[in-house]
């Protein structure tokens, strides 16, 4: 056994020894990802719906905040509000200054929560649009009011289609969020960038931050596959051409 490790060219003993900060930076890694990706479904939700009606005052608004958080680099946005806040001074001596805007961790969630925001709303309004013709217009003939047929009929409609797309943005997010490890943060990254420092290696951190993180994307995406089958069952193919006659009408048919 030892002959065979001598030939993996990793140290195998440190990354087991410093293992524990590897799932300290697991659970800030996901901590991180899937608290922004709550809070901007939540914002996305109202956005989306605004986009979609094309509401003559909400619409340019939200199509210019995506447009901006679409059109420029989740590394930008998160060293703007880190480093960029602090440059006022009305910020420094404002409330929101010691308890958030000083914090690494308050500024990668606010700046993960505007960029995932601005993705999922114009995933949702692409959803929500091409919602059937028909089903929009059954909740009308049936008396739904807008906020009825929203409710009950198009937004669930545009959560089921909008899963495998939605699917994408939360393993984009889960990759994005390495910018954390550049404003201090210990995530999963930040531990293997710290253990090739304290130990001057070359491989080590980033191939075990590596291993993390696709075994995080696998679960991911199994999730999403087993919601796939549950919820977008009715939009499977299904198998055409006529049913074998049952036996005893074809042996009705032979004595006949």
């Amino acid at each position: 056994m030892e002959n065979l490790l001598s030939y993996i060219p990793l140290d195998l003993s440190l990354i087991a020894g410093n293992f524990d900060r590897f799932l300290y930076g697991v659970w800030t890694t996901l901590n991180l990802t899937f608290l922004a990706l709550a809070l901007g479904g939540v914002l996305a939700i109202p956005m989306a719906l605004a986009r979609a009606a094309r509401h003559p005052v909400w619409n340019p608004v939200v199509w210019s905040y995506t447009y901006v958080f679409r059109g420029t680099p989740l590394l930008v946005q998160t060293y703007l509000i880190y480093y960029g806040a602090g440059q006022f001074k009305a910020v420094r001596n404002s409330w929101l200054w010691d308890p958030i805007l000083s914090s690494a961790w308050w500024c990668a969630l606010i700046a993960f929560t505007l960029n995932t925001a601005a993705y999922t709303t114009e995933l949702l309004r692409g959803a929500i649009v091409d919602t059937p013709k028909g089903e929009v217009e059954a909740a009308i003939a049936t008396g739904h009011s807008y906020a009825a047929r929203m409710r009950r009929i198009v937004l669930p409609s545009a959560f089921r289609r909008a899963i495998p797309a939605y699917s994408n943005e939360v393993i984009f997010m889960l990759h994005g969020s390495v910018v954390a490890s550049t404003i201090t943060l210990q995530d999963i990254l930040g531990v293997g960038r710290w253990l090739n420092g304290r130990y001057y290696l070359a491989y080590e951190g980033f191939v075990t931050a590596a291993l993390l993180y696709f075994v995080i994307v696998f679960a991911i995406t199994r999730v999403f596959r087993a919601l796939e089958r549950r919820y977008l069952r009715h939009l499977a193919p299904r198998e055409t051409g006529m049913r074998p006659a049952p036996k005893t009408v074809a042996k009705s048919m032979e004595h006949s």
